[in-house]
């Protein structure tokens, strides 16, 4: 017994190509990879995009009206965090862009409180 598929003859290659509807030929850049478990690769995504985990975006986009006050965050959130600890925000009005500009020290020292987002240096404002 063989540890993993067998590759299909030339043959049934040309009949599923035919039946897919996709050309056969193979692309000269193309790797042929290993097959890898499901399990395994999904296992890999949930830990890359930390899915089912509290991130310090979600944590921030929770307590938002809070830090900024209900009338601003109405007309803006929190889109992520840079590596270089910036918070870019998108506020879709010119005036609620200008307030979190004036008040930008104090949210900071309000977003470093929240748990996880002690890394948070600044705010990069954006319309949006």
């Amino acid at each position: 017994m063989s540890d993993g598929p067998n590759p299909f003859s030339r043959l049934a290659e040309e009949l599923i190509s035919s039946l897919r509807r996709v050309p056969l030929e193979d692309n000269g850049k193309m790797k042929r990879r290993p097959t890898q478990s499901l399990s395994t690769l999904v296992e890999e995504l949930v830990v890359k995009h930390s899915i089912g985990q509290t991130s310090p975006e979600q944590v921030i986009r929770d307590n938002w009206p809070g830090i900024v006050g209900h009338a601003n965050a109405t007309y803006s959130h929190a889109a992520q965090i840079d590596p270089r600890g910036r918070l870019v925000i998108l506020a879709a009005h010119a005036v609620v862009r200008n307030e979190l500009f004036l008040h930008r020290a104090k949210i900071v020292e309000k977003l470093q409180k929240l748990p996880g987002c002690g890394h948070i240096r600044e705010l990069q404002l954006r319309a949006g």
